[in-house]
This record gives structure tokens, C-alpha cells and sequence, in this order.
């Protein structure tokens, strides 16, 4: 198998799909083979989330890795979706000073990082500011 196929493999990690309780309808990322209140009395099936949600906390990363340096500074979140779960994500600002707890987000597919100059770029989900559209 490619290595592009292989991420492509990992629905999670592009779509953001969790799992979902049939029993007490509580949501999952990443996806949990059981639900851990309903335990065996549950059973847990794919859930697509909508990839909205809002910012709980967050950091602004000035100094990073060798693989991230040409990203700093960047912000770095906690974010609550609408169904529930956090997840800890990037969120692309054009100004760091731009993060504000509270702030409504949206997912991106975007580029996460590559290997070497001519190595395999890998793609995943980051944030972006949740403004509404509005034609001016």
C-alpha cells in the first residue's frame, strides 16, 4: 500500500468521523469501539461531525520543533465541537492576536507538514474562523 493511500485509510484524520452511542446518543473523537457510560448495553457506529465548534482554550507557539519552525508563531487550541468532544487543533489566523477564547471555528483540510525537501506532504484538519459570509 502507498503512503498517500495509507493516510487516505484513516477517515478520522481527514473527515473528521468519530463514533456515536446508539443508546445514549453521545459523541466520540476519536472514535471509541464502546461507549464508556452504556458500556455493553450500547454499541457505537460511525458519526460524521460537522467540524464547527468553539475555542476553550488556547496557546500561541513561538518556539517550536525543527519540522514546525517556519510555521511560528501559530496557535495552537482546545476546541469543543458542536456535538461534544474536544480536540486539540491548529487554527489558522492571519494574526496571532486574532485567538480569542469563545471564538467560533470551522474545519480546514489543510497541510500539516512535509518530509525533507522532497519528502511525503502529510494533510489533516485544522481551524479557521467561523464568519459568516456576507456579500459586500
Amino acid at each position: 500500500m502507498s503512503v498517500p493511500r495509507f493516510w487516505r485509510k484513516i477517515p478520522q484524520r481527514y473527515n473528521l468521523i468519530g463514533t456515536q452511542c446508539t443508546s445514549c446518543s453521545r459523541t466520540f473523537y476519536p472514535p471509541r469501539s464502546f461507549c464508556p457510560d452504556c458500556r455493553r448495553s450500547g454499541e457505537t457506529v460511525p458519526y460524521q461531525f460537522q467540524g464547527k465548534g468553539e475555542v476553550v482554550t488556547f496557546t500561541v507557539i513561538r518556539s517550536a520543533s525543527d519540522a514546525f519552525a517556519q510555521q511560528t508563531p501559530f496557535v495552537l487550541a482546545i476546541i469543543r465541537l458542536d456535538e461534544g468532544p474536544r480536540v486539540t487543533a491548529q487554527i489558522v489566523v492571519e494574526d496571532v492576536n486574532e485567538a480569542r477564547i469563545g471564538m467560533r471555528v470551522r474545519s480546514v483540510f489543510r497541510r500539516i507538514a512535509a518530509e525533507g525537501e522532497s519528502g511525503v506532504i502529510y494533510y489533516g484538519t485544522k481551524f479557521v474562523p467561523d464568519v459568516p459570509y456576507t456579500d459586500a
